[in-house]
Protein backbone atom coordinates (compact mmCIF):
# COMPACT_ATOMS: atom_id res chain seq x y z
CA UNK A 1 0.00 0.00 0.00
CA UNK A 2 1.22 3.48 -0.88
CA UNK A 3 0.14 6.58 1.01
CA UNK A 4 1.01 10.23 0.57
CA UNK A 5 0.06 12.85 3.11
CA UNK A 6 0.15 16.29 1.51
CA UNK A 7 -0.34 19.68 3.05
CA UNK A 8 -0.34 23.24 1.84
CA UNK A 9 2.66 24.82 3.55
CA UNK A 10 2.91 28.51 4.17
CA UNK A 11 5.66 28.35 6.78
CA UNK A 12 7.85 25.80 8.49
CA UNK A 13 6.79 24.91 12.04
CA UNK A 14 9.59 22.79 13.58
CA UNK A 15 7.44 21.09 16.26
CA UNK A 16 4.81 20.11 13.68
CA UNK A 17 7.49 18.87 11.27
CA UNK A 18 9.09 16.77 14.02
CA UNK A 19 5.81 15.10 15.02
CA UNK A 20 4.77 14.57 11.40
CA UNK A 21 8.10 12.93 10.61
CA UNK A 22 7.86 10.68 13.67
CA UNK A 23 4.45 9.32 12.71
CA UNK A 24 5.40 8.97 9.04
CA UNK A 25 8.37 6.90 10.18
CA UNK A 26 6.08 4.72 12.30
CA UNK A 27 3.61 4.27 9.43
CA UNK A 28 6.47 3.15 7.17
CA UNK A 29 6.52 -0.16 9.09
CA UNK A 30 3.13 -0.92 7.53
CA UNK A 31 2.98 0.94 4.21
CA UNK A 32 5.09 2.94 1.82
CA UNK A 33 4.39 6.47 3.03
CA UNK A 34 5.57 9.95 2.13
CA UNK A 35 4.88 13.43 3.43
CA UNK A 36 4.69 16.20 0.84
CA UNK A 37 4.44 19.96 1.29
CA UNK A 38 2.86 21.73 -1.68
CA UNK A 39 2.55 25.44 -2.40
CA UNK A 40 -1.19 25.61 -3.12
CA UNK A 41 -4.36 23.69 -3.89
CA UNK A 42 -3.59 23.55 -7.61
CA UNK A 43 -0.30 21.76 -6.91
CA UNK A 44 -2.10 19.38 -4.57
CA UNK A 45 -4.73 18.50 -7.18
CA UNK A 46 -2.01 18.03 -9.81
CA UNK A 47 -0.28 15.62 -7.44
CA UNK A 48 -3.54 13.68 -6.98
CA UNK A 49 -4.05 13.45 -10.76
CA UNK A 50 -0.52 12.19 -11.27
CA UNK A 51 0.40 15.26 -13.31
CA UNK A 52 3.80 14.42 -14.75
CA UNK A 53 5.13 17.98 -14.55
CA UNK A 54 4.19 18.34 -10.87
CA UNK A 55 5.71 14.97 -10.05
CA UNK A 56 8.92 15.66 -11.99
CA UNK A 57 9.35 18.96 -10.17
CA UNK A 58 9.04 17.06 -6.90
CA UNK A 59 11.45 14.37 -8.15
CA UNK A 60 8.85 11.60 -8.22
CA UNK A 61 7.29 9.21 -10.73
CA UNK A 62 3.83 10.26 -11.94
CA UNK A 63 1.10 8.20 -10.33
CA UNK A 64 -2.64 8.81 -9.96
CA UNK A 65 -3.96 8.80 -6.37
CA UNK A 66 -7.27 8.35 -4.61
CA UNK A 67 -7.78 11.79 -3.06
CA UNK A 68 -8.99 11.99 0.53
CA UNK A 69 -9.51 15.55 1.73
CA UNK A 70 -9.60 16.70 5.33
CA UNK A 71 -12.52 19.04 5.70
CA UNK A 72 -14.78 19.92 8.62
CA UNK A 73 -17.81 19.14 6.44
CA UNK A 74 -16.59 15.61 5.77
CA UNK A 75 -17.51 12.30 7.36
CA UNK A 76 -16.30 11.63 10.88
CA UNK A 77 -14.81 8.18 11.43
CA UNK A 78 -13.74 6.41 14.60
CA UNK A 79 -10.19 5.07 14.73
CA UNK A 80 -11.59 1.60 14.09
CA UNK A 81 -13.55 2.83 11.07
CA UNK A 82 -10.42 4.48 9.66
CA UNK A 83 -8.60 1.18 10.17
CA UNK A 84 -11.37 -0.60 8.23
CA UNK A 85 -10.98 1.96 5.44
CA UNK A 86 -7.22 1.30 5.33
CA UNK A 87 -7.86 -2.46 5.25
CA UNK A 88 -10.26 -2.02 2.33
CA UNK A 89 -7.83 0.24 0.44
CA UNK A 90 -4.93 -2.19 0.92
CA UNK A 91 -6.41 -4.47 -1.73
CA UNK A 92 -6.61 -1.61 -4.22
CA UNK A 93 -3.62 -0.84 -6.39
CA UNK A 94 -4.44 2.88 -6.23
CA UNK A 95 -2.25 4.89 -3.84
CA UNK A 96 -3.99 7.12 -1.31
CA UNK A 97 -3.38 10.85 -1.03
CA UNK A 98 -4.58 12.36 2.24
CA UNK A 99 -4.67 16.15 1.90
CA UNK A 100 -4.71 18.90 4.52
CA UNK A 101 -5.70 22.26 3.09
CA UNK A 102 -4.69 25.79 3.81
CA UNK A 103 -6.39 28.25 6.13
CA UNK A 104 -9.25 28.81 3.67
CA UNK A 105 -10.02 25.10 3.37
CA UNK A 106 -10.65 23.49 0.00
CA UNK A 107 -12.54 24.85 -2.98
CA UNK A 108 -15.70 23.22 -4.26
CA UNK A 109 -13.67 21.98 -7.24
CA UNK A 110 -11.26 20.14 -4.93
CA UNK A 111 -14.19 18.69 -2.99
CA UNK A 112 -15.70 17.40 -6.27
CA UNK A 113 -12.44 15.73 -7.24
CA UNK A 114 -12.06 13.97 -3.89
CA UNK A 115 -12.96 10.31 -3.54
CA UNK A 116 -13.67 10.80 0.16
CA UNK A 117 -13.92 13.78 2.50
CA UNK A 118 -12.81 13.09 6.06
CA UNK A 119 -13.49 15.23 9.12
CA UNK A 120 -11.41 14.98 12.28
CA UNK A 121 -14.34 16.31 14.27
CA UNK A 122 -16.40 19.40 14.89
CA UNK A 123 -13.64 21.33 16.65
CA UNK A 124 -11.48 23.72 14.68
CA UNK A 125 -7.79 22.76 14.66
CA UNK A 126 -4.80 24.67 13.31
CA UNK A 127 -3.82 23.01 10.02
CA UNK A 128 -0.43 21.87 11.30
CA UNK A 129 -2.03 20.20 14.28
CA UNK A 130 -4.68 18.60 12.02
CA UNK A 131 -1.82 17.10 9.99
CA UNK A 132 -0.28 15.60 13.13
CA UNK A 133 -3.64 14.19 14.26
CA UNK A 134 -4.16 12.72 10.78
CA UNK A 135 -0.80 10.93 10.63
CA UNK A 136 -1.24 9.68 14.20
CA UNK A 137 -4.66 8.27 13.29
CA UNK A 138 -3.29 6.59 10.15
CA UNK A 139 -0.60 4.99 12.32
CA UNK A 140 -3.23 4.00 14.90
CA UNK A 141 -5.32 2.47 12.11
CA UNK A 142 -2.46 0.22 11.07
CA UNK A 143 -1.77 -0.79 14.67
CA UNK A 144 -5.46 -1.74 15.02
CA UNK A 145 -5.19 -3.92 11.90
CA UNK A 146 -2.05 -5.62 13.24
CA UNK A 147 -3.39 -6.01 16.81
CA UNK A 148 -0.49 -3.94 18.08
CA UNK A 149 -0.86 -2.80 21.71
CA UNK A 150 -0.52 0.91 20.78
CA UNK A 151 -4.28 1.28 20.31
CA UNK A 152 -5.15 -0.68 23.44
CA UNK A 153 -3.34 1.86 25.62
CA UNK A 154 -6.14 4.43 25.30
Amino acid sequence: MKIKVAWIARRNEPAIELLTDEYLKRISQYAKVEGVAVRDEAALLALARGDRRAERQAGRRAERHKLILLDSRGKQLSSEELADMLRYEQVSAIPLLFAVGGSDGFSEEARRQASFILSLGKMTLPHGLARVVLVEQIYRGFTILKNHPYHLGH
